[in-house]
């Protein structure tokens, strides 16, 4: 997966293998700083009540796909325990999208400086 910044919006693009993955028919997510509720690093909380429909699921090993819980709709593609980025959305198809990159607290830091930046151009 690639994150970049582009007119507003985050933008994240799946290489084939994680739409394969995640049953995902869509090459790129384009989310608008507006969109994006908040941002966190910190461990997502996930629980064996969630349904996947559709996505792919091997404890310890990868959880990609769209979950329903309790919280709503989320997607996620983690592929490892630790650096994980959540952005809580509003107005978006997903509540939730939870990712693990590698530098997950710069994007965090870039996220965020773009929400700002979108709040104070308003």
């Amino acid at each position: 997966m690639q994150l970049s910044i582009f007119n507003g919006n985050l933008q994240i693009s799946w290489e084939w293998y994680e739409q394969l993955l995640t049953l995902n028919l869509n090459q790129t997510f384009l989310i608008s700083f507006n969109h994006i509720e908040s941002v966190s690093t910190t461990e997502p909380v996930s629980s064996w009540t969630e349904i996947r429909s559709p996505g792919t699921s091997i404890p310890g090993i990868i959880k990609a796909g769209t979950y329903y819980s309790n919280r709503g709709k989320e997607f996620w593609y983690v592929t490892q325990d630790k650096n994980y980025l959540t952005l809580e959305l509003k107005n978006e198809p997903f509540r939730s999208i939870i990712l693990t990159i590698d530098n997950h607290q710069d994007w965090a830091e870039r996220i965020n400086q773009s929400i700002q930046a979108s709040e104070t151009s308003i």
